[in-house]
């Protein structure tokens, strides 16, 4: 008796079994990684002293026939499709002018007011009382002409961006092959450097507004797709299921079912698309767009650090006014 209870395993013993293999994992995973490392450096060395050479260099080199094929797709593109991208520029270009001279047109205090109205009713009383004195001191500096031309083409921009982003967001909900397909796109987008989306809108629409916008909506448009995504994948099965048994076709359980439930979901999406837009109207002024991103960088050329400060200084107030009324209004929905 006394013997099986010696050679009985306490708990404390199995208990450290885990423990030790766990362990043993670590210190074999660290051993392994350090042995490619080490391997990867040896390798390198011994290269180098083989070719005698600073500048290790690709056999080939394939760039001046990609540049040369790019430049011509795109000269094609731009000549045969002249007619479809001179409609947009010019259909982009009256919208924008007349939301413009409108923003414009509408006197401060009328706009305040509107500011303040908007976020007491979708948000709460100190949202608003701070969101009308933000728009007051962006007009008390002197920068109230170039804010309401940033709004202009921030909301020309995120319209576009979901009349585009919601539709492939959807489709990438009721499809897993679509959303495989998309994802890794989606991916390199919004790893991409934000001056890269400068270089289709320069391209295909030259320098100014139209530009602009184009870089914008592409800049702006990833987070909108994915929490529209994200959002009717997370639907209760149970409440899609109790639409099927009731005898709802696909489109009613979309336009009915899913897309409802899924509003806080993809308002947060458009509050990150919005706050995308705001973010490149400095990048965008490069290309020819007005606004407090002009503001910013017509002082930083003149070395006028003061300006530059306070036009990026606007922006961020207006960045969080528009996140503030817009956090307000999600959850209002989610109540």
């Amino acid at each position: 008796m006394l013997k099986k209870i010696l050679s009985t395993p306490t708990n404390s013993s199995k208990a450290g079994l885990p423990l030790r293999s766990t362990n043993t994992r670590k210190i074999v995973s660290l051993g392994m990684f350090a042995f490619v490392i080490i391997t990867a450096l040896i390798v390198s060395v011994l290269i180098h002293i083989a070719i005698e050479d600073d500048t290790l260099r690709y056999p080939t080199n394939f760039s001046p026939e990609l540049t040369v094929a790019i430049d011509a797709s795109i000269q094609w593109a731009v000549v045969n499709g002249e007619w479809f991208f001179d409609g947009i520029s010019d259909g982009v270009k009256i919208t924008l002018g007349k939301l413009k001279k409108a923003l414009l047109w509408i006197p401060w205090p009328v706009t305040v007011s509107l500011v303040f109205l908007i976020a007491w009713r979708w948000s709460t009383l100190r949202i608003a009382i701070a969101s009308s004195i933000g728009m007051m001191i962006i007009g008390f500096v002197n920068l109230w002409e170039p804010a309401m031309v940033t709004i202009a083409i921030m909301v020309i921009s995120v319209i576009i961006a979901i009349l585009a982003g919601i539709p492939v967001g959807i489709i990438m909900a009721r499809s897993d092959f679509m959303e495989k397909l998309f994802r890794p796109i989606l991916d390199a987008m919004q790893t991409m450097p934000s001056f890269v989306y400068l270089v289709p809108g320069i391209m295909l629409f030259g320098l100014g507004n139209v530009g602009a916008i184009l870089a914008t909506v592409l800049y702006a448009i990833p987070p909108c797709i994915r929490l529209t995504n994200l959002g009717i994948r997370q639907v209760d099965p149970s409440v899609v299921e109790a639409g099927v048994s009731f005898g709802s076709t696909s489109l009613q359980l979309l336009f009915k079912v899913q897309i409802p439930m899924a509003i806080p979901t993809i308002m947060a999406g458009i509050n990150q698309t919005v706050m995308m837009a705001l973010a490149m109207s400095t990048i965008a002024a490069m290309v020819g767009a007005g606004g407090l991103g002009l503001e910013v960088l017509r002082s930083m050329g003149q070395l006028e650090e003061g300006k530059a400060f306070i036009a990026g200084t606007a922006i961020v107030v207006m960045a969080i006014i528009f996140d503030r009324i817009s956090q307000g209004y999600i959850l209002s929905k989610s109540n």
